[in-house]
């Protein structure tokens, strides 16, 4: 790297009333290790779901956001990495910018999100993290602006529709109050069923695990009515798959082959529906009979 006169007078200087005091090292290279940003999301101009499906979390990735997220509270050093992290991929941006001789919008660039169980305020006076007035939510709190960042309390969040896909990621009662209101959520509801097979297969791996500690026996409790729905529901749904598959395999050998919009409408039955098609279908005595009985349940 060139170095312009007031870089070598700099340097030279301060090695000149340093070196009394102990070692100097100019020039330094310092190797990082290759480090990974636990989520790095970009949103989309295109959503396929409306951002509030995910409540507060949509309001707080609005742009290119580093997320990192903690069971316990990171002390000062993690939370100093988790910088690092994003400058260093702030760099990479830079560095592929002069490549392509582009300017860069620094304040577009990314923000970092970290997500904690627990936040102390003496953490938040540390780095001098105050609520985030854009958000004015409890719980949510910016650090100053050339840190580029927020940092989420979950012990501290309000207990409300908005924050729930946040307080999954609790512990304890907060965690287990999160999952009962998953759980009472409309089945239609988006996310709903995909977080509640994520769930199932974190307690899974849990469980798995020899000599649970404390915390994980915690996890496997909070996690318990959420599993035994999904047990419940992947059941029920083997078992409407298999009386499909088995309809349709009587009816094409009765029938010959029996056209792709009939199979449709058989596959879009409940399994109470299947249950009484197969009774009616000993009935049946042309294709039409079924027709006739598809369109009276439609």
């Amino acid at each position: 790297m060139t170095r312009t006169p007031h870089d070598n007078f700099a340097k030279d200087f301060l090695e000149e009333l340093l070196s009394p005091l102990g070692k100097v090292e100019i020039s330094r290279e310092v190797t990082d290790e290759a480090r990974q940003i636990d989520v790095l999301f970009s949103p989309s101009s295109t959503p396929t779901l409306p951002p509030e499906s995910i409540g507060l979390l949509a309001k707080l990735v609005t742009q290119t956001s580093s997320i990192e997220i903690f069971r316990n509270q990171p002390n000062l050093f993690q939370v100093l990495m988790c910088a690092n992290k994003l400058y260093s991929y702030f760099a990479e941006l830079n560095r592929q910018a002069k490549r392509e001789n582009v300017s860069l919008d620094v304040e577009s660039l990314g923000r970092l999100l970290i997500i904690s169980t627990t936040v102390s305020q003496d953490l938040l006076d540390t780095f001098g993290a105050t609520i985030n007035p854009a958000i004015d939510c409890s719980g949510v709190y910016s650090f100053p602006k050339g840190w580029f960042g927020s940092i989420i309390a979950i012990n501290k969040l309000p207990v409300t529709k908005e924050t729930l896909w946040l307080r999954i990621l609790g512990k304890g009662q907060i965690q287990r109050r999160a999952v009962d209101e998953l759980l009472a959520l409309p089945n239609t509801s988006e996310h709903k069923e995909n977080t509640l097979r994520l769930i199932a297969n974190w307690r899974i791996i849990t469980i798995k695990q020899t000599n649970l500690i404390e915390e994980d026996q915690e996890i496997v409790m909070n996690l318990s009515t959420a599993y035994v729905e999904w047990e419940q529901k992947t059941l029920e749904q083997g078992r409407q798959e298999g009386e499909k598959r088995l309809i349709i395999r009587q009816i094409n050998k009765r029938f010959d082959v029996i056209p792709d919009a009939l199979v449709e409408q058989i596959h879009q039955l409940s399994i109470e529906q299947l249950e009484l098609l197969s009774e009616a279908f000993l009935d049946f005595s042309t294709i039409t009979d079924l027709e006739q009985w598809l369109e009276n349940r439609t």
